[in-house]
């Protein structure tokens, strides 16, 4: 039995690296049936079948896993974003900072197509909220050596919205690899799917990347069943003011003497992040009442 890391997984196969090479695997019946496929990401172990090949037999326990994209014991998730066509909403990117956070991992954001929008309110937003972001161009190199100082080291994976260019990073980053991108429609406003599959790259400074597909909506399971009551804990610009309200059981929506919608008026939070959070609470509370419906 061989211990190795899931680096690409498509069509139902896990490439594993193992020893010093990849085996192509299919996962254990079990494993389907008990509804915990394996990730990219993933420690498992495998049993060698033939030459090259393998079965996933288990999967070692996790630090942390995503739904979307679907991966597993990240330290981070770097969120790329664009002011240009297709700009990014900063609601998706609250859904996905607050996903991050929920699974213990760092969130940074990286604003892409500054060559052809310097999104400054989206930058405005992040930067005042905490988030290492940061102004990049794929296409003239903006932002190069800041986003491989930030993955050093780390095991990251990209995501965002079809067509901000995450593949773009990443040929940036690494010329060598030739990842396939593609244009944006113009008339859609969004882009083309180009990344099909998840799979993981190596980069100099013992960093490690995964490139997964965009979206176009961020699904509501990406910060699971979270309660309204756990979501303020995933806004890092709202810790300095949560148990400073005259309730303890504050929710942060109307309720009289909130320290943090207090903040939030004054400027001290972002608008963009109070309605972000808000929204999200309108969505746990949707969920939590069709629970009991």
């Amino acid at each position: 039995m061989l211990q190795g890391v899931i680096f690409k997984a498509l069509s139902g196969f896990y490439y594993v690296e193992a020893d010093g090479g990849t085996l192509e695997c299919r996962a254990r019946g079990r494993l389907r049936l008990d509804g915990v496929p394996p990730l990219v990401g993933d420690t498992v172990s495998v049993a060698v079948s033939g030459p090259g090949k393998g079965v996933v037999m288990d999967i070692l326990p996790r630090r942390n896993a995503f739904t979307r994209p679907p991966v597993a014991n990240i330290d981070q998730l770097v969120i790329i974003a664009s002011g240009a066509l297709p700009v990014t909403d900063p609601f998706l990117i609250d859904r996905m900072t607050a996903a991050a956070h929920s699974r213990g991992c760092r969130a940074v954001i990286c604003v892409n197509k500054c060559d052809m929008d310097d999104a400054d309110a989206l930058f405005d937003i992040y930067s005042r909220a905490g988030f290492i972001t940061i102004r990049a161009s794929a296409d003239t190199g903006q932002g190069r050596d800041e986003i491989r100082s930030v993955l050093a080291g780390r095991f990251s994976a990209l995501t965002g919205n079809s067509g901000v260019g995450k593949s773009s990073i990443l040929n940036m980053l690494a010329p060598e690899l030739g990842i396939a991108t593609g244009d944006v429609s113009r008339k859609l406003g969004r882009g083309r799917h180009t990344t099909r599959h998840v799979e993981l790259y190596r980069l100099g400074g013992d960093a490690i990347i995964a490139d997964t597909p965009g979206f176009s909506s961020f699904d509501a399971d990406s910060i699971g069943m979270m309660k309204r009551s756990e979501i303020q804990h995933t806004f890092p610009d709202f810790a300095p003011y949560i148990g400073k309200c005259r309730f303890d059981d504050c929710l942060h929506i109307s309720e009289p003497g909130c320290a943090v919608r207090a903040a939030a008026d004054s400027g001290a939070i972002h608008p963009s992040r109070r309605a972000g959070y808000e929204r999200l609470c309108r969505e746990a509370a949707d969920r939590e009442a069709r629970k009991y419906n």
